[in-house]
């Protein structure tokens, strides 16, 4: 099924990146988030392939979802995020992503996440492992195995470049002499992945599909997400006080789960 996840991302990211080269223009959605004619162009090819790869699974895609198409889900289903980082698309600092993952009993077992303007490709599910390569026109280089570091000295910190919120700050403030990086979309859950980062903790609002592809990908390379309680972060959450459905909570993603303990979980 990833193969089919693979291909799917690719394509969606060619198309992204001729809208990019082209020009465009974003508008704002019901929710206050922008969108482009990118995200649901790429949202229909992703659609379109996974109807035929695994046509049974439901699919909870992002622009369906602000469209107000919400899918019967089960325990087996398939999250989509078109263009993650619509503002960094935006911005064309090329720091967004395509990303797609299978859920399974609440939790993301295998994800894709394709970041067109940097040519990078990453993948992973429970079984495999995580991988990472380089995709271009000409085609793609060999698959390198990716997996967490150790915790270092200072922790070196990802930050959301949009969405930095002050329950963020006092986390990372609580560091000390963390090393502290921007960066956009689900790239930062790649980079702890790849073992070029440690800890990132968001205390900010995200959706499922905003992070499920990242959090496969970081499980799969040794890494781990919880909510700020310790509990693993899950997904299919419909009905929920006081949150929207498949709205998370809090979370903290760490390449070592030591980081947990030591900095920031109650």
């Amino acid at each position: 099924m990833i193969e089919g996840f693979k291909l799917a991302a690719l394509e969606a990211g060619q198309c992204i990146m001729e809208i990019y080269e082209a020009g465009f223009q974003a508008h704002t959605k019901g929710d206050g988030t922008p969108v482009t004619v990118a995200d649901q162009k790429a949202e229909d090819i992703i659609l379109q392939h996974l109807s035929q790869l695994c046509p049974d699974i439901p699919v909870v895609a992002e622009e369906a979802m602000a469209g107000g198409s919400v899918p019967e889900i089960g325990e087996r289903f398939i999250l989509v995020d078109p263009l993650d980082g619509t503002r960094e698309f935006i911005n064309r600092n090329g720091e967004f992503t395509v990303n797609i993952a299978l859920i399974e009993n609440g939790a993301p077992t295998a994800g894709v996440i394709f970041a067109p303007a940097i040519e990078l490709l990453y993948w992973g599910d429970h079984q495999n492992g995580a991988f990472s390569a380089k995709v271009t026109l000409a085609g793609s280089e060999a698959a390198q195995k990716i997996v967490c570091d150790a915790i270092s000295e200072p922790i070196r910190v990802l930050a959301s470049r949009s969405h930095l919120s002050p329950e963020t700050e006092s986390v990372i403030s609580r560091l000390g002499s963390a090393s502290i990086t921007s960066a956009g979309s689900s790239l930062k859950f790649c980079r702890i992945a790849e073992g070029a980062a440690d800890f990132y903790p968001r205390f900010g609002p995200t959706m499922e599909w905003d992070t499920a592809a990242g959090h496969a990908i970081l499980c799969a390379a040794g890494g781990k997400v919880v909510t700020e309680d310790g509990a693993p972060l899950l997904y299919g959450k419909l009905d929920q006080p006081e949150k929207r459905p498949f709205e998370n909570p809090y979370f903290l993603a760490v390449g070592d789960e030591k980081i947990i303990s030591q900095c920031c979980a109650r």
